[in-house]
């Protein structure tokens, strides 16, 4: 294996290396629980990152949202290019579970749709766990949902080896029995394809192909090559092909599922006979009947997940299978911001229990299906090595289990925590359109935080009648538009956002000095120590940043907010007098919403999509359908690197070609793909 390298321009500073070492220590000598109290802007993971490569271990790090967790993806996918880092979130764009709502008597069918981007890396993640040591695979709450056994992931592998014998006949039922699909006209991800003498398999976990060149029933050759060019990467003398699902089963295996099912499923007919409900008898029948045929026959049927407790051999109530299961034990997790992420993490039980239970008890499901779960709490601990919880703003729980809780208070940019002043609700309003006049004559902009949304929207319309450029966000405002919203704050768009708590973890807005805090003695999550601790780190990014909170009295949360915040300043100041920094704004490019378009058509120069844009005519349909192709490829190839700000781009335009008739100037209505982030 390759061991863990860090590659950067800098190394550790301020704070960094005492941290590093406090906890590299920690885990060599097996404490099980530390916390990296680490505040905005202190580098954290950088710091993780060394620790990695101090350890040298299999790392898992659980974020709590797919944004946070892709941003995540692509620093440390930066710190260790020798090494694999992999991506594991949900893989859906959109979904919408199975369910039933008895008080309506409606039954609401699985629909989804699936980012066959993120799939591939999810497999990806699962096949480097196979191969490697030097793993690091950054994860959302996914990790606690079921997986296939990794035994049979890894048992049911193709292991090919040059100049040994393969059959052919043998191999092309194998791959079938991996979920490959046999497509000889194109080779896609998760297909193969037979050309004489030569195989031509496409994994589905991967980004390049394999060709085997057999020779008489004898492996004469094996290469990677890249299935758009048909480039020769690199030869082998042995190759593994892994399943091209998580979920799969063993020819042998499916005799004694199916036999399993059936006792169940008799069962629950037994059952529902004796409650006299008939039609949930025949319903289940009906379905599970189907879903057996389809087993036996192909080894696979939709919602196999659904009876991953008999494929398995599971008794009722045990855990699933997980992502934790193909990691070795000596794994080492980090909990990014785990004051959100390990509530979370124990909330998705409960939740996902009740929605299955109304399909078992109405005969759309057997009971099985119940144990296509997430873990459990207090399963989640069990399987866990090593963990070190990372966050501003630890709760009582980690810092209580924690060996040790390191501080990382000291920022390498020689920034101050800001200065936080509380001041009467009366006259709040005349005193904040002072202060973000101030900011507005430095350049600089300024946040407002309110308890609700129609607050947001109604300040909104109250500064903007004096003559303010203000706009608000909340979660009503799309994910894409919140993010225009943001990179117009930052470029100068307008001046002042306001929202509510859409603005505490994972945004960077270094132009931000100004926070004001609305009803901050109010009692409640909106206004607890965590929240205020995480609003006032936003204006931690600027030398001149200040927080303004407004109350009537000074909550505990308050106190403990203001009073912690000051000694880190203290602290901070003391370093900078020391080592003679002077703090300054970060100062980070913004790329710009409005002009992405242009930038997005100049690195298209020499491509097909320019060459179609300088000679489009909007009226011309053949035109429009060319250039909406050529559009669609290159926003795919945006959303596979995870840049859906610029991916969002081309579909706003690709949704304003279509909207015009042919040889007409007037628009229709038009629907283009979905493309998120979060």
């Amino acid at each position: 294996m390759k061991p863990f390298k860090v590659v950067a321009d800098y190394e550790p500073a301020g704070d960094q290396p005492e941290a590093i070492a406090a906890l590299v220590s920690g885990v060599k000598n097996g404490d099980k629980f530390q916390t990296l109290k680490g505040i905005t802007g202190s580098g954290k993971t950088f710091t993780m990152a060394k620790i990695i490569e101090a350890v040298q271990r299999p790392t898992l790090v659980i974020s709590h949202n797919k944004t946070l967790a892709a941003q995540l993806y692509r620093e440390f996918k930066n710190f260790f290019p020798e090494n694999a880092v992999e991506y594991f979130v949900s893989y859906y764009d959109y979904y919408q579970p199975e369910a039933y709502v008895p008080s309506r008597d409606l039954y609401i069918e699985k629909d989804a749709s699936i980012n066959e981007e993120i799939d591939r890396m999810r497999l990806s993640a699962t096949f480097s766990l196979m191969e490697r040591r030097d793993v690091i695979v950054i994860s959302t709450v996914s990790c606690i949902y079921g997986l296939g056994l990794p035994e049979t992931y890894r048992d049911m592998r193709i292991t090919i080896e040059k100049g040994k014998p393969l059959d052919s006949e043998d191999f092309k039922k194998r791959l079938v029995s991996l979920q490959y699909t046999r497509n000889d006209a194109v080779l896609e991800r998760g297909t193969f394809r037979v050309r004489g003498d030569i195989f031509e398999i496409f994994p589905a976990y991967m980004e390049e192909a394999y060709r085997v060149d057999l020779d008489w029933e004898t492996v004469a050759g094996i290469i990677k090559f890249n299935p758009l060019t048909g480039e020769t990467i690199m030869d082998y003398e042995e190759l593994s092909i892994y399943p091209a699902k998580h979920f799969v089963l063993k020819e042998d295996a499916v005799p004694n599922a199916v036999s399993r099912i059936k006792d169940e499923l008799e069962e629950q007919l037994a059952r529902f006979q004796a409650q006299n409900k008939l039609l949930e008898a025949e319903r289940l029948k009906t379905r599970t009947e189907y879903d057996i045929e389809m087993l036996q026959e192909m080894g696979y049927c939709p919602g196999i997940e659904n009876y991953s407790a008999p494929i398995s051999g599971r008794n009722p109530g045990e855990p699933p299978a997980t992502l934790f299961h193909y990691f070795p034990k000596d794994f080492l997790l980090f909990m990014d911001e785990s004051h959100v992420t390990w509530p979370q993490v124990g909330a998705m039980y409960e939740g996902d229990r009740s929605r299955k239970q109304n399909l078992v008890d109405f005969g759309f499901r057997l009971p099985c299906a119940l144990d296509n779960r997430p873990l459990k709490i207090d399963e989640f601990e069990s399987m866990l090595n090593q963990v070190i919880f990372v966050s501003a703003t630890p709760r009582e729980i980690e810092s209580k289990r924690s060996a040790r809780i390191v501080e990382q208070i000291i920022r390498p940019t020689g920034l101050l925590d800001p200065l936080i002043s509380v001041r009467p609700t009366d006259g709040q309003m005349e005193d904040i359109y002072r202060e973000v006049k101030k900011r507005i004559e430095k350049n600089e902009r300024s946040l407002i935080l309110t308890l609700t949304k129609r607050m947001a929207e109604d300040l909104t319309d109250y500064l903007g009648g004096l003559g303010l450029k203000v706009k608000y966000i909340h979660s009503e405002v799309e994910t894409i538009e919140r993010v225009e919203i943001l990179k117009g704050l930052r470029s100068g768009d307008f001046d002042i956002l306001i929202g509510i708590n859409l603005l505490r973890e994972g945004i960077d807005l270094p132009e931000v000095s100004f926070i004001a805090i609305l009803d901050a003695d109010k009692i409640g999550f909106l206004r607890s120590a965590t929240s205020l601790f995480q609003i006032a780190g936003r204006a931690a990014r600027n030398a001149n940043g200040e927080v303004v909170m407004y109350a009537d009295k000074i909550s505990p949360a308050m106190k403990e907010t203001i009073d912690e915040t000051a000694r880190r300043r203290r602290i901070q100041e003391q370093y900078n007098e020391k080592h003679g920094i002077t703090p300054k704004t970060i100062k980070k490019a913004v790329s710009d919403i409005l002009t992405r378009e242009i930038e997005i058509k100049q690195e298209a120069a020499q491509t097909e999509t320019a060459a179609l844009m300088n000679s489009f005519n909007m009226f011309i349909e053949s035109d429009r359908k060319k250039l909406i192709k050529a559009l669609e490829k290159e926003m795919n190839e945006y959303a596979e690197e995870l840049r859906f700000e610029e991916a969002a781009v081309i579909r706003d335009k690709i949704e304003e070609i279509r909207g015009y008739k042919s040889f007409t100037g007037k628009k229709q209505s038009g629907t283009g793909k979905k493309i998120t982030g979060s």
